[in-house]
């Protein structure tokens, strides 16, 4: 006997079907191609609300070593990040004052283009085009709630590095009549 599918059974499997890659069967749900399988979340992160002074976020990022860090406001929206970076050019700017460093506020230095966030729903191949040029990719849900974030890190132990092999070569360099140079490359058996 079938049973029939309950609605958020449907749901769950046209989710499911939008996060495969194409060629996959779309009767097939991997939990590993979905975001959440990568995701860092929320309450496991070090993130900084916007209204933060400059003085408390420097004092962190020192102490945690982080070269960038996700933003959100008090409603808990993703607000964008802010980088080593972006404090440097802002101290060298406007210098670096105890009372300056008060007065000024986190959001003051987020940059609009810097570390854009993704839907929680965006595609595997979104995903992972979004990861190379960032080190994180910061998470929101349709509100712009703060979610987490997936790591460039996660995504290249996930996809990369499981699937590379050790080539064993020996390279030797080869010079012509011409004299232009040119590489031997001998696979060792």
């Amino acid at each position: 006997m079938i049973c029939p599918e309950l609605p958020h059974e449907r749901k769950v499997r046209r989710l499911s079907q939008d996060l495969l890659p194409v060629s996959s069967p779309p009767e097939i749900f991997l939990m590993n191609d979905n975001v959440i399988f990568f995701l860092q979340f929320k309450k496991d992160l070090q993130f900084f609300y916007d209204t933060l002074p400059l003085s408390e976020a420097l004092v962190s990022m020192k102490k945690h070593g982080f070269t960038a860090v996700p933003v959100i406001t008090a409603n808990g929206e993703y607000a964008g990040s802010v980088s080593e970076g972006d404090f440097l050019w802002y101290l060298l700017e406007k210098g670096t004052g105890q009372e300056i460093l008060e007065a000024t506020l986190v959001k003051d230095l987020i940059r609009p283009d810097f570390m854009p966030a993704v839907n929680i729903n965006v595609s595997k191949r979104k995903l992972l085009d979004t990861s190379l040029h960032q080190n994180y990719v910061p998470v929101v849900d349709d509100r712009n709630i703060f979610i987490g974030i997936v790591t460039r890190q996660a995504l290249l132990k996930h996809y990369g590095l499981p699937k590379l092999e050790k080539v064993d070569a020996i390279i030797t360099p080869e010079i012509s009549k011409d004299h232009s140079s040119r590489f031997k490359i001998r696979l060792r058996p």
